[in-house]
């Protein structure tokens, strides 16, 4: 599956060359000229990755980054920020701002392969992070003295969805279910975020770092099966 990036750039030849570029290095691109518009999409869908412009006419920017990461869907995509300034103040305004990587003005070809080259990991680990796949198994859930049995929907980092009764909204769990790769049995604590008829979504709250690491390589396994197998 191919990473989903946003450019957003003013200056049409250097939206054009990124464009085709990053396309070249099978990424799916989503280029944008106008900040406004960019600002709007944020709320809108998620991406792997954003390179922006620093100086835009319509928008700034810093101002740019501070609503990506004020946004639901973006507020931890990586950002690269695309710009001829160099100072210190600049980049220290920049990282205070979200930034995560810089891309030096004037882009050339060969830089812009290196520098993706360079972050496509975080990228990736972004992705993985925020993505849901999905995983129909047994999961046990333990609260108070009762366990209730479900069956999960999918499965990212960060959380499932699991289809049971006899839960609600803010109740505190503890599941218990086992990956189909591994066939070891992972437990985490969780928290019911929401419900709607017998689906529920459960946020993890704690789980031990062997227990993270497998699901991590579970969804890595799904998601770049060919990555994995190199």
């Amino acid at each position: 599956m191919s990473l989903k990036l946003l450019i957003v750039e003013d200056d049409v030849p250097s939206l054009e060359l990124m464009s085709e570029v990053i396309t070249s290095l099978k990424a799916s691109v989503f280029p944008v000229g106008d900040a406004r518009e960019a600002a709007a999409l944020v709320n809108q869908e998620k991406f792997d990755g954003i390179f922006m412009d620093l100086e835009m006419p319509k928008m700034h920017g810093f101002d740019l980054a501070r609503q990506i990461r004020d946004s639901s869907w973006n507020k931890s995509t990586p950002i690269v920020i695309v710009t001829g300034r160099d100072d210190r103040t600049t980049m220290q305004q920049a990282f205070a701002n979200g930034a995560t990587f810089f891309l030096q003005k004037p882009v050339d070809r060969q830089r812009l392969i290196n520098l993706f080259r360079a972050v496509r990991g975080s990228f990736l680990v972004n992705r993985r992070r925020n993505a849901r796949v999905p995983l129909q198994t047994e999961v046990l859930c333990y609260i108070d003295s009762r366990v209730i049995q479900g069956t999960t929907w999918n499965l990212s980092e960060g959380g499932m969805q699991i289809e049971t009764a006899g839960l609600k909204p803010k109740d505190v769990v503890r599941v218990s279910f086992r990956l189909p790769s591994s066939g070891g049995n992972i437990e985490a604590f969780g928290i019911v975020a929401w419900q709607t008829e017998n689906r529920l979504g459960i946020h993890f709250t704690k789980m031990s770092s062997q227990n993270a690491e497998a699901i991590r390589k579970f969804i890595a396994e799904v998601e770049e099966p060919d990555l994995v197998s190199k």
